[in-house]
């Protein structure tokens, strides 16, 4: 197969996190039975009038603010004119002339190199209702209809699948820390389309442009891109050409389906929608909007990293932000950040998944974890006490020194005592000594479970290695 440059450009739907729908009073809610958050102006009666939720106006605004983009202070909606059965009204409210964002970019790291992927705009519009097909019955859900959204159209910088895949992760995570959106793709609260086109030489114009639908995951959206430049080049390689198209990914193939060639621009007529006036964004309104979002990710990372924390639990906590919001709650503490780190990301992590709670559910207050981080960097408890004890310690209201009393945990850290355990053993096992100088790494197991065995295991086994490695090293 012929090499082939790809084009690719991202356009994303994302619903805003507010009460209420953009141009009615009805709740702004998923999972409720079908049709029961509606009134007349989702269902599109004829009369109705829309009322522009200002709500939808703040959050445009931190998302706008979060990717980097110039914010347009004057604005107008405009109707989106087409008839599907979605529309009821016939035409969607939609910003198409003047964007609330544009001009902006997100980072991303790739190859250990950062690199921008522009952002061409930001507009707000309304969602159309929700189709369910039943056999040879579509059945229409009106919940969605008329929820706010924001699209985020990317300009075609986009060169693969991996640089796709880590722009929509850095956008999801951005915007559901900056609680825009809760961006749950599963839910269809963030729904991507993938433009890609191919060409031989970058000095060429761009190939035809392919348009993929509606694609579930941030995964299936790098799957649909790749497939998708290998069906083009296939075709470029026999000589053949192709009409502009729309294409669906589906998840069973693994692979894009046609759904329509475009053999004419789509011609919308847009105009201005006559029942809202136009918006306009004071310098006050953008400094409002901008003051209440919460820190993001990029920042918590520094403060993470300037706190000792190793770049991988960095990453792994941000992943998860109520960890996040948890730990932040220490940041004006003197707490060691690395043990904490790696206590959440371990132990309680795996406790948190196996008993299906979020932290803020246990028994873990701040001065609780204060005292475990500090027992653990003291060495007073091993990993094998803190798995041992954990389940009540986040249950109860015990102390550590209760439950350390109660399971009778001791510890013996005293390195002039465990000095003299470690050259006994060595004195009583001087073939495992020549088999660890020999590079047999296995004898050092052997010789820290005869220490362990020794003490009864009440020695500290981090203090012990530490001991054992520079006696046998000399």
């Amino acid at each position: 197969m012929s090499k082939y440059i790809p084009t690719i450009g991202i356009e994303v739907h994302v619903e805003l996190k507010t009460k209420t729908k953009i141009f009615s009073s009805s709740k702004n809610g998923y999972g409720s039975m079908a049709n029961s958050l509606t009134n007349v102006v989702d269902l599109g009666y004829p009369g109705t009038l829309p009322t522009l939720n200002e709500e939808v106006i703040n959050t445009a605004i931190k998302a706008a603010h979060v990717l980097n983009c110039k914010i347009r202070k004057k604005q107008h909606f405009d109707r989106k004119n087409y008839f599907y059965p979605d529309n009821p009204k016939n035409y969607q409210i939609t910003e198409a002339r003047t964007p609330i964002g544009y001009d902006g970019y997100v980072e991303i790291e790739i190859n250990n190199e950062k690199k921008k992927i522009e952002i061409e705009e930001i507009h707000i519009e309304e969602d159309t209702c929700k189709s369910a097909h039943r056999g040879k019955v579509s059945l229409l859900d009106f919940n969605r209809a008329g929820v706010p959204l924001i699209e985020i159209v990317s300009k075609a910088c986009i060169e693969t699948n991996e640089e796709a895949k880590l722009y929509l992760e850095k956008l999801r995570q951005l915007l559901f820390y900056s609680d825009i959106s809760d961006c749950k793709m599963e839910e269809g609260s963030m729904r991507c389309d993938a433009n890609v086109s191919l060409r031989k030489n970058i000095a060429d114009p761009l190939g035809t442009k392919c348009e993929i639908k509606n694609i579930g995951s941030i995964s299936n959206v790098g799957i649909a891109i790749s497939k998708e430049i290998e069906r083009q080049a296939k075709l470029l390689d026999q000589g053949e050409s192709f009409q502009e198209q729309t294409r669906r990914f589906d998840d069973k193939l693994n692979d894009t389906i046609l759904m329509r060639v475009k053999e004419t621009g789509n011609d919308y007529r847009y105009f201005p929608e006559p029942d809202i006036p136009y918006v306009i964004i004071t310098d006050e309104r953008i400094e409002k909007a901008i003051s209440s979002l919460p820190m993001l990710p990029d920042q918590r990372k520094e403060l993470y990293l300037s706190r000792g924390v190793s770049e991988v639990n960095a990453t792994k906590i941000i992943a998860n932000r109520n960890l996040s919001d948890y730990l932040n709650e220490f940041l004006d503490t003197n707490l060691n950040f690395q043990v904490a780190t790696n206590l959440l990301l371990g132990d309680i992590s795996g406790y948190l998944n196996r008993q299906e709670k979020e932290i803020n559910q246990t028994e873990l207050t701040k001065e609780k974890f204060i005292e475990l981080v500090k027992k653990v960097e003291e060495n007073t408890l091993t990993s094998k006490n803190v798995k041992d004890i954990l389940d009540e310690y986040l249950e109860t209201s015990q102390t550590l020194d209760e439950l350390i009393q109660k399971n009778g945990i001791s510890n013996i850290t005293d390195e002039s005592l465990l000095t003299e355990v470690v050259d006994k053993i060595i004195l009583e096992n001087p073939d495992s000594v020549k088999d660890y100088q020999a590079g047999k790494e296995r004898a050092i197991k052997f010789l820290m479970g005869q220490i362990m065995k020794e003490t009864k295991g009440s020695a500290n086994p981090k203090l012990v290695n530490e001991i054992l490695i520079s006696k046998l090293n000399k």
